[in-house]
Parts: C-alpha cells; structure tokens; sequence
C-alpha cells in the first residue's frame, strides 16, 4: 500500500498532462495568411482578444479594403447581431462570415472570399468594436488590424513555413512518445506494487496460518 501512496502524485500528473491535450486552448491572436491563389477560396483572419475573459462584452466586426490601385478605404463588410452585411458590390456572392459563431460576443472576426481573383489584391483594414458590460457601467474599445494581400496564380511557401510546420510536427509527435512512455513506466510500477503487495498479503496470510496451526499444536500437547 505504501508503494501505491508513492505513485499517486505521478499518476495525477499523468492525468493532467492527459486532461490537458483535451482542453481548448486559449484566445490567441494568429496573423493571418498574407498571399492567395487566384481561382481558389481565402480566408482573411482577424482575431482580437478580449483582455478581460470573465467579462461579457458586445462587438461589432466591420472590414474595409482599398485595392492596389485606390487611394482610400471603402466599406467591405459589416458583422453585427448575429448578422453579416456585404457592402462592397465586388464581392457579392463571394464573402462568408468565417469568424465567432452564435455569440455577439465577438473575439474571431475572419472571413472567407470565395473566386478569389487578381483584383482582390490590395490592403484590407479589420475593425472590432467593444463594449464591455461592467456591472454598473458600460465600457467601450476599439482595435484594428491592416493586411496587405497579394494574389498569385501559385502558391509560394517559405523555407521558414516550411521549417515551421516541420517543427510542429516533430514536437508533437515527441509529446506523444512521451505520454506514451510514462504510461508504460506507470503501468510498470503499478504492476510491480500490485504483485508487491500480493507477496505481502500471502506472508501475512501465511504467518497467520503458522501461528495457528502452533498454537492449535500446543492446544493438543497440554490436554
């Protein structure tokens, strides 16, 4: 029983470390992709943190673009009460709504071209506006995000993208060998503990039953 009290805080870690893999992670704010492949779909991300996760806020997500040739931002599309509005007649029937889904508490706030075509180059502007619902008051924010896009007829990718998702892949597949492993050593220890404490009860029995049968022995030599 000891040695099973010794491995308890391991097999809570382990549990943790098991619990933790299942749990979503938290709000971050990714860049989003910067070249797309004309003909093809593109999603232009734009995420925006709350910075107070315990407080319920409503946000408005408005996106603007000025394409290469223009000088001043228009009005592209406007996500507000559940509800999205395109607003830019090039890009009718080919903008969707990719960002927080049935909440007006907005923290994801990208969207999806469909068709892209050489004409959607140019720079896109991600506007969120808050407002934070204090108890007694009410508190507002704004935050924005600009994204230069290019649009190519192939896609290029990096040797530092390239590295970087080689990366990726190698640290989780080493995470993974490694749960795998302490599993195995717990699965171990506790096996051996069990058969430990198996021996343990057996002498104990054994004992008992010795000390018994001496006992019954000297029962019969006084009668």
């Amino acid at each position: 029983m000891s040695a099973l009290r010794e491995l308890l805080p391991l097999l809570l870690l382990l549990l943790l470390l098991l619990q933790a893999s299942r749990c979503h992670g938290a709000c971050v704010e990714v860049e989003s992709d910067t070249e797309a492949v004309a003909n093809d779909g593109f999603k232009l991300g734009c995420i925006s943190c709350k910075r107070r996760g315990e407080v319920t806020a409503d946000a408005t997500v408005t996106w603007f673009f000025k394409a290469s040739d223009e000088t001043e931002f228009t009005a592209l599309y406007k996500y507000e009460h559940l509800r999205g509005e395109i607003m830019d007649p090039r890009f009718y029937d080919r903008l969707e709504w990719n960002g927080s889904k049935d909440t007006k508490d907005l923290q994801d706030g990208s969207i999806y071209i469909l068709n892209v075509t050489h004409n959607d180059t140019g720079t896109y502007m991600c506007m969120f506006t808050r407002v934070l619902k204090y108890l007694n008051f009410d508190f507002p924010s704004n935050s924005s995000k600009i994204i230069d896009m290019k649009v190519v007829s192939r896609l290029t990718r990096g040797m530092a993208s390239i590295l970087s998702e080689v990366m990726m892949y190698v640290s989780i597949i080493g995470l993974q060998f490694w749960l795998v492993v302490e599993m195995i050593y717990c699965y171990r220890k506790i096996s051996a503990a069990g058969e430990e404490a198996l021996r343990e009860s057996a002498a104990e029995y054994l004992a008992i039953a010795s000390e018994s049968k001496d006992n019954c022995a000297g029962l019969q030599v006084a009668e």
